[in-house]
């Protein structure tokens, strides 16, 4: 007479890399006894994928019952278990998180650059001051929360023309996400311009200019192939630990909206104030004081990332992506800038991102820089823009409150 035992276990320790009251099952089978099966049965949540790791996933089986027939788990099970089994971790190369709160303090410093170009070649360059923040984070198992401060942006008055960004970024072992919405000042200057070959143009250089506004809003999501040995949240959101060198290839889809207004009248009037006497034709035409447009930008792009551990608790993460991109007209009042309203391959194009970070961590303890760029490019027959945000980070902080393993 055989006997069946079925033991279960609740397991639900936390994760910083998902969130969700979803539980993972994973069962263990192992033979005893000739007349004996012994079953266990653990179960997790979202929360804790990153520790199943440590212990290894074995392989499902069917379970016998008395009288030989199988019985079969439910089609939801077998698909929780894939998924389990999909997005687990090589401890090897992976540590994963040992505590369940952090709190760091973190300095962001923001960055935007504007090139607008026409078919003569003549070209101006924006760019606005430089974006410093600074303030506290805290963080309970993944979630992480902080506020900072715009030192050189104290709005006391309530300027409506105040720049308003909103940058998010969700870092986890299978894929990342993105979210960023930015609403530019009054505050851009002229960086660089060409008005064309022998004409000097190092007067306006650094010069004030209000006339220029823009936004820009959307997503990225990328998907990490390579997620089982490759981990950006070591790099990113120091919820784990790379303890050895791996890469990984990157798949990723973004859409953008970006707006752009420029006062072509207030760009003629700096020109003939700083270089009145030099013999060129002007970039702006009596006929047009302004620019004005609104395109999307829908993009599918791939890259590589790679973590170089190069000391004890030390990693250097560079990844690069190149996107092609599909931009099409939401509106404007300069209808040489109009898009064809049907499809058409010239309204293809190129976008880039890049991901840069250094950090050491020895699980307790972090301190670290990283930085993250967008580049956008826009390109017509009568005009050509090209956009550059991004951010750098420097950041300091402590993990406590141990889990219990």
């Amino acid at each position: 007479m055989k006997k069946i035992i079925v033991l279960t276990a609740i397991l639900l320790a936390p994760l910083n890399s998902f969130a969700s009251d979803v539980l993972l099952r994973r069962p263990m089978i192992n033979a005893t006894a000739a007349d004996t099966i012994i079953t266990k049965t653990t179960y997790y949540d979202f929360l804790s994928i990153d520790s199943i790791a440590m212990n290894g996933i074995e392989k499902e089986e069917e379970r016998k019952v008395e009288d030989g027939s199988t019985r079969f788990r439910p089609v939801h099970a077998d698909v929780v278990s894939f998924f389990e089994r999909f997005s687990q971790i090589d401890t090897n190369y992976i540590e994963p998180q040992h505590y369940n709160y952090a709190a760091m303090i973190q300095n962001t410093n923001t960055y935007e650059v504007y090139r607008i170009s026409n078919k003569k070649g003549y070209s101006v360059t924006f760019a606005p001051e430089w974006s410093y923040k600074i303030g506290p984070y805290f963080g309970w198992r993944w979630i992480f929360l902080g506020y900072t401060l715009d030192i050189n942006h104290i709005d006391l008055n309530g300027d409506d023309e105040q720049r308003q960004e909103f940058d998010v970024s969700l870092y986890t072992n299978l894929f990342g996400i993105d979210l960023y919405y930015r609403k530019s000042g009054d505050d851009y200057k002229i960086k660089r311009s060409h008005l064309g070959d022998g004409v000097d143009t190092k007067p306006l250089k650094g010069e004030p200019f209000h006339g220029f506004r823009s936004s820009v809003k959307g997503f990225n999501i990328y998907y990490i192939l390579n997620h089982h040995k490759f981990s950006y949240p070591a790099a990113f959101s120091q919820s784990t630990v790379q303890r050895r060198s791996a890469g990984s290839p990157l798949l990723g889809f973004a859409y953008t909206v970006h707006k752009i207004s420029i006062d072509w009248t207030q760009l003629q009037k700096i020109i003939d104030e700083k270089i009145p006497d030099q013999d060129f034709v002007s970039p702006v035409l009596p006929e047009r004081q302004s620019f004005n447009m609104k395109y999307a930008d829908v993009s599918l792009s791939a890259g590589y990332g790679y973590n170089w551990v190069f000391a004890k608790n030390c990693l250097l993460s560079i990844s690069m992506s190149a996107a092609l991109a599909y931009k099409y007209s939401k509106g404007g009042d300069d209808e040489t800038l109009t898009m064809k309203p049907k499809f058409s391959f010239h309204n293809f194009g190129f976008d880039g991102i890049g991901r840069f970070g250094l950090v050491w961590n020895n699980t307790k303890w972090y301190a670290g820089v990283n930085s993250t760029l967008n580049m956008f490019n826009y390109n017509k027959s009568e005009v050509s823009l090209n956009t550059v945000f991004g951010n750098l980070n420097f950041y300091f902080g402590l993990n406590f409150g141990r889990k219990k393993e």
